[in-house]
């Protein structure tokens, strides 16, 4: 994705009782703050700055037509001046783009020698952001709200967090999420409902038979294949028999001819994401593991078992991740260390982690795979970096879907575990195991997530509200009697009619 290619649309709010003289100083004080802003790194997608909204109908056009734009991924509001509310109801309850709220001004300082009631009147952001704050609560409807200077870096990164939230919300509203196969048998949280997933997210969840990405294999070329295998050379390094004829270099060649393969249907679907299960390989000779890092290394989103939901979360994160350091995998929790003081938890997969979170260029490897039933598979082998992280899933409780994020920290792999050839990752979570263990668990939350070292909570926030579901956040201060009875709470909200 080109976040260049996506447009923010930049509404600023006023009304014609303060003259032409007024309205056009505030359209200059717009457009220099859209030209600034639009220079700032820190923001990703194109501002696009609109007439000012100083009327019932241009206010209700300037949102039809965002609704309509291809290109819009979202709209920011700011009232230069007061700007009655009542003008803004038809608009706001039309509106299907993400909004948020900016609470600024254009100048930094009050003139103290100088300020009259002329500079009150066009520069009243403290006082028309409030009558705009009002009228979201009343309609029942809830933007992101960043109040602070315009100019400040730390307004203009929750601006560009944002940003990346409702491009990864664009990218779902246009996404397929590519099942090979069904979920894995009798296994609940990788169930859900994909009608509705669909309604709530713009996902369309469907399945396509194993015997379509056999088919795409047999006719991948070995010159296909060893020209795949040459990138691989010059971007990972290569277990030694892996590097000669032999069977470890024919089990490399197979994966890549699965991913040349599975990406051609990636590409044929218009697909964003897609899902395996190692119960349903018929016509492959391994389960996909080199193929699945490779492609998720590339922006794809994958989860094992047909977990569809995690699948399409690691895509948006991908989207949301664009362009930060850190990476962004699927992950599972596998087992946990629990030495006093050093506890634990080590996550992993059977092969498919993402090496956008290795610490160190990470290395091809073929062993046996005790499950699926199918010839030894190549896969990516290495540790995940430290430093900070979170763990983010979702899951359908029937009447919703709720998001849960864990803060962690990511530690060093002290110890070798030449036994353990997968991809792994090492970390403690906030605000310690036991604790995040138990809130996981009271909260409903999978095995399955996607981990990130590149993304933070209020990435995950945010893209939560624009698609509408529970957010639970288990952090430094969280404790598993209170969330208990928040989530009972919140059961209550989000069960009203």
């Amino acid at each position: 994705m080109n976040y260049r290619d996506l447009e923010i649309w930049f509404i600023v709010g006023s009304q014609d009782l303060y003259g032409n003289e007024t309205l056009k100083q505030v359209a200059e004080h717009a457009r220099i703050m859209a030209e600034e802003l639009n220079k700032d790194d820190l923001l990703p997608c194109r501002i696009v700055l609109k007439d000012v909204a100083k009327s019932p109908a241009g206010i209700t056009k300037l949102f039809g037509e965002a609704n309509t734009a291809e290109s819009c991924a979202g709209i920011i509001t700011w009232m230069h001046t007061f700007s009655p509310s009542k003008m803004w109801i038809t608009g706001l309850n039309s509106n299907r783009k993400p909004i948020l709220h900016l609470h600024t001004q254009f100048n930094q300082d009050i003139p103290w020698a100088g300020i009259d009631m002329d500079f009150m009147n066009l520069n009243q952001s403290a006082h028309g952001d409030r009558e705009h704050g009002h009228i979201y609560a009343r309609l029942g409807l809830s933007p992101k709200v960043v109040a602070g200077f315009w100019q400040d870096a730390a307004v203009r990164r929750r601006i560009g967090v944002w940003m990346r939230a409702a491009a990864a919300r664009h990218d779902g509203m246009r996404s397929v999420v590519l099942r090979l196969g069904d979920n894995m048998r009798e296994v609940a949280v990788t169930e859900g409902d994909k009608v509705e997933a669909q309604i709530q997210f713009g996902w369309q969840v469907n399945t396509w038979g194993i015997g379509d990405l056999a088919q795409l294999y047999q006719e991948v070329s070995d010159v296909q294949a060893e020209a795949r295998i040459k990138e691989y050379e010059g971007r990972y390094e290569l277990a030694p028999e892996l590097r000669q004829a032999g069977p470890g270099r024919k089990a490399m060649l197979e994966q890549a001819k699965i991913e040349i393969a599975l990406k051609g249907m990636l590409e044929r679907e218009g697909a964003g994401a897609f899902t395996t299960t190692f119960q349903d390989l018929h016509g492959l000779p391994q389960l996909p593991g080199l193929a699945c890092q490779t492609l998720m290394e590339q922006g794809y989103g994958f989860a094992g078992e047909g977990d569809w939901k995690q699948a399409m979360l690691v895509r948006a994160a991908k989207v949301m991740a664009q362009g930060l350091s850190g990476g962004v995998s699927f992950m599972e929790d596998y087992t946990y260390h629990f030495e006093p003081g050093k506890e634990a938890a080590l996550g992993a997969h059977m092969l498919e982690v993402c090496p956008s979170i290795a610490v160190s260029k990470p290395r091809i490897e073929v062993h046996p795979l005790g499950i699926g039933n199918k010839a030894d598979p190549a896969r990516l082998v290495f540790d995940a970096a430290a430093g900070p992280a979170v763990l983010a899933t979702i899951i359908d409780l029937g009447d919703r879907f709720r998001m849960i994020v864990n803060e962690v920290e990511a530690v060093k792999i002290e110890q070798p575990m030449p036994k353990l050839p997968v991809a792994r990752a090492l970390w403690k979570p906030l605000p310690n195991l036991y604790e995040a263990a138990e809130s996981w668990i009271i909260a409903g939350g999978t095995h399955h997530s996607v981990y990130s070292a590149a993304l933070g909570i209020e990435h995950f926030r945010d893209w939560a509200e624009m698609m509408g579901i529970e957010f639970v956040h288990i952090g430094r201060d969280t404790r598993p009697a209170r969330l208990r009875d928040e989530l009972r709470w919140a059961g209550a909200y989000w069960s009203r009619p």
